[in-house]
């Protein structure tokens, strides 16, 4: 879902998500155990500007480079000594089997996932209700609102893939939903993230998405 653009081709919704996965980021690199052990001046591969930015912002030492490919492509460049590290969807990996190649696992507070990083959406026809019929039976609700919530925030500032902006929202332990969301300067020079607990409701992920004011009211 994390690269599924906001807007939807008409007469298609997404009623339904499965149980999401893990929503953090990985660290991989062969000579260094952390992003915070890499000597200064060396060479992080990504092609995403939302990593680009938090890794700068933390540590401006760095240099990250575009680094496309596959993530067998990724890796073998990697290998090859093209960058010294990389970063990639820990979802991704344990879904094709290669957990094996994890350094570390970067927290959420230091690498602010993608908008719905970790979830898989299915679409159907808006006018087939046979189809949206099986397809509640799939449904993970949790994961389904979580998700509303973050695309909605990154339809609101007219986010995609392309554009450093992050987002995660969770059910806390008192039943809330709570949403943390990073919109940043491609260099890491500048950054605002912020969030808010609410109780989760269609309503609300809807007006959420609606509202730039209110979006920006949780930011500090």
């Amino acid at each position: 879902m994390k690269d599924v653009p906001t807007y939807l081709p008409s007469g298609t919704i997404l009623p339904c998500n499965l149980p999401r996965e893990d929503v953090r980021d990985v660290f991989i690199c062969p000579t260094a155990g952390s992003l915070a052990e890499l000597q200064a001046g060396s060479i992080v591969g990504s092609a995403s500007l939302r990593r680009q930015s938090q890794i700068l912002y933390r540590y401006p030492s760095l240099k990250v480079i575009n680094f496309r490919g596959n993530v067998q492509t990724r890796l073998r460049k990697l290998k090859e000594g093209e960058v010294h590290a990389t970063l990639l969807a820990f979802a991704g990996l344990k879904r094709l089997g290669m957990i094996q190649h994890v350094t570390c696992l970067l927290s959420t507070d230091e690498m602010l996932p993608a908008i719905a990083q970790g979830a898989i959406g299915i679409a159907c026809r808006s006018n087939d209700d046979k189809m949206a019929g099986y397809l509640a039976a799939l449904n993970h609700e949790e994961t389904r609102l979580a998700v509303s919530c973050e695309r909605a925030f990154l339809e609101t500032l007219d986010g995609s893939c392309r554009t450093p902006i992050a987002g995660y929202a969770f059910r806390d332990k008192d039943g809330f939903c709570s949403f943390r969301g990073l919109i940043a300067s491609p260099d890491g020079t500048r950054g605002e993230i912020g969030g808010m607990p609410f109780h989760i409701s269609d309503k609300f992920v809807r007006s959420y998405g609606k509202s730039r004011k209110f979006l920006t009211r949780g930011i500090v």
